[in-house]
């Protein structure tokens, strides 16, 4: 689906207009962005988060010359329906969803949890997908994956404990360049001032986490399958996502291209989202021959 539009192109994420659409019983909540035209790009965004969890630095750029899709996984925030058991589920609903938009080709940018649901859609329908980018993610079965629900609950009490966000402690490491990096990523996220979407509920998140705990426990994923241009990307420290697993997607995913930042987390595009977003850029509008 392609069209163009009168409309002026709104290429700020805390500006870009809150959407719905419903397919099978199910009403879809989305933002969208950038200019109209050519294939979007769609956002899968990471466990327990919603619309308003994308950092704007990423977003933005990316917006400035590509067609932008962020939307809320089923049950979550302001999408209705019930939140799904497994990942493949996940990525059943997300096919769902862009099928309804008229899409039959994407680009797609995940990280951490979209990443597991981005490689479920792609190995079902490897087709639909024409640029990858996976970042803070891991493979299917990968090591040490299903490790995930206790890092994510301990550093859910250590975030009541500090009165803090947890996602200080789980996407960024606790020396003073982490911990400044991660105060000014939770503040991006509340530059969006209107239409704020609906925080995720407690057993909503559970049902995630149980989610990616048996994807970590299942047997690996044929990505023979992923032919398709990808680029991996994380911090060499992530202790949500193990920082091997990125390792291990390069090497399962033929002719992927690796980045990896230094002295940071599971939430490393983040932190250097100065040198991050335009690699994300050059690759999204890469020419299809190159």
């Amino acid at each position: 689906m392609s069209s163009a539009s009168n409309e002026p192109v709104v290429t700020s994420y805390a500006l870009a207009p809150a959407k719905s659409i419903t397919v099978g019983g199910i009403s879809y909540a989305y933002r969208e962005l950038g200019p109209k035209e050519g294939i979007p790009v769609i956002f899968f965004v990471h466990l327990a988060a919603t619309l308003d969890n994308w950092d704007p630095r990423i977003v933005d750029p990316i917006a400035e010359k590509r067609h932008v899709i962020t939307f809320d996984q089923c049950g979550v925030g302001a999408s209705t329906g019930t939140v799904p058991r497994t990942i493949e589920e996940a990525a059943d609903h997300a096919y769902e969803f862009i099928t309804a938009l008229g899409y039959d080709k994407v680009d797609v940018f995940s990280f951490s949890m979209g990443g597991m649901i981005a490689q479920d859609l792609v190995v079902k329908h490897p087709d639909l997908v024409r640029r990858l980018v996976l970042t803070g993610t891991g493979p299917r079965g990968g090591k040490d994956m299903d490790k995930v629900v206790g890092v994510t609950y301990l550093d859910l009490v250590r975030s009541i404990l500090t009165r803090s966000d947890i996602k200080e402690f789980l996407f960024f490491n606790r020396d003073d360049r982490g911990k400044r990096a991660a105060k000014a990523f939770v503040a991006r996220l509340s530059e969006r001032t209107v239409d704020r979407d609906t925080s995720i509920s407690l057993k909503a998140f559970q049902t995630q986490l149980r989610a990616i705990q048996r994807y970590g426990r299942s047997a690996p994923s044929d990505l023979s399958k992923l032919t398709q241009p990808t680029l991996i990307a994380n911090g060499d420290n992530d202790r949500m996502v193990p920082s091997v697993l990125s390792n291990d997607l390069h090497g399962r995913i033929v002719g992927s291209e690796l980045v990896m930042y230094s002295d940071s987390g599971h939430g490393g595009i983040f932190q250097y989202h100065h040198q991050f977003a335009p690699v994300a850029v050059e690759f999204l509008t890469r020419s299809s021959a190159s």
